[in-house]
């Protein structure tokens, strides 16, 4: 049987050593496009909003926090750039980043254009911890953290109960598994909302789960941080393995890679870049399945590349969503929505010109 072109990718190989010398310079290419415009973009949203700040006044508060310089801003600036406007800007960067690594990773490791980041239950999850702290009146920090813990323990029990189910086709059945606690945690998150104070309770839980940025502060940039750093360092890490999950298990051990605990440590890495998402930012949706997708079609299969890339692409395209969010109406549009929005036409038009492309 002929080589696919993401097979190829993943050994390394190519018909010329011309042929590969375009594709990593493409890529290369591709993905310092991406960094710069992520730089560009992060700048240019620090300044926007309906109380602008010049862009000499941004980089002077920036500087004088290293060493002082003169005071050419007033307090309530100072204010709003630091305590509103970066930890928001940095929290989409992280969350949309993290998302498409996440999405990008469960595509390969399960060998499905389809799968999502919430593919083992993690959103799920983490929407019935947020929902059970708010029921008990937590503040906005507790609920991050019952978020959090809930997903990992949500991906945890999928984990369980599929290592000790007897089925040949372990990925299949860690699929199954994981839509089956999906609807239980759903199934707990609408009893939640039944019971909810209807003034006050039942509205919270209806926005969180709507995804947002609002309110955004550093010590849920600092908190998101150590998870996300961690599922991204072994994820980036392991990149040049996911290519050998790609090609199937049978392949993997002939290069000497025991792929289902090379499958299992992927899984853990994206689970926490999942969970630590949505525990600060809610229901997003979209991002960490077309996100990936794109970067695809702009690099190719190839994990060494395409990890960052959609890194990087995630983060860009959460940002100006953001952006869109806060700035488009008088009152802020939920970030879920507008993903859902952009992101279903766009994969809809995937779907139907790559099958008249097949």
């Amino acid at each position: 049987m002929a080589k696919t072109a993401c097979e190829r990718a993943a050994r390394g190989e190519a018909s010329s050593r011309a042929l590969v010398g375009v594709s990593i310079r493409r890529a290369r290419l591709v993905t310092v496009a991406a960094a710069a415009l992520l730089l560009v973009l992060a700048a240019v949203s620090l300044m926007l909003g309906r109380y602008p700040i010049d862009p000499a006044q941004a980089v002077l508060m920036l500087v004088d926090r290293v060493v002082p310089v003169e005071r050419v801003w007033t307090n309530q600036q100072a204010t709003l750039f630091f305590n509103v406007r970066l930890p928001r800007i940095a929290l989409a960067c992280m969350v949309g980043a993290s998302l498409s690594a996440a999405g990008a990773a469960f595509q390969g490791t399960f060998r499905n254009p389809l799968v999502s980041p919430d593919v083992l239950g993690a959103s799920q999850g983490a929407a019935l911890g947020a929902a059970a702290a708010l029921l008990a009146g937590a503040g906005s920090f507790a609920v991050s953290a019952w978020a959090f813990a809930a997903a990992m323990a949500t991906v945890a029990v999928v984990m369980l109960v599929s290592a000790r189910a007897r089925a040949s086709e372990h990925s299949l059945t860690v699929v199954l598994v994981g839509v089956m606690v999906s609807s239980l945690c759903q199934a707990g998150v609408s009893f939640a909302k039944l019971v909810a104070d209807p003034s006050n309770q039942l509205p919270a839980i209806t926005y969180w789960l709507m995804g947002s940025l609002t309110g955004a502060r550093m010590a849920d940039v600092l908190f998101a941080a150590v998870p996300m750093a961690a599922g991204a360092a072994v994820l980036l890490a392991l990149r040049w393995r996911i290519n050998l999950l790609t090609m199937g298990d049978d392949e993997a051990r002939t290069m000497g890679v025991n792929a289902r605990r090379l499958r299992m440590a992927v899984m853990v890495a994206a689970t926490l870049l999942t969970a630590a998402s949505v525990s600060v930012s809610g229901m997003i949706g979209w991002v960490g399945l077309v996100i990936p997708h794109v970067a695809r079609m702009l690099i190719g299969c190839d994990y060494r590349r395409l990890l960052p890339a959609s890194m990087l692409l995630g983060a860009s395209f959460l940002l100006v969503v953001d952006n869109v969010s806060r700035l488009a109406y008088t009152a802020e549009i939920p970030i879920g929505i507008l993903t859902a929005f952009l992101g279903a036409p766009f994969f809809l038009y995937l779907i139907m010109t790559r099958r008249r492309g097949a």
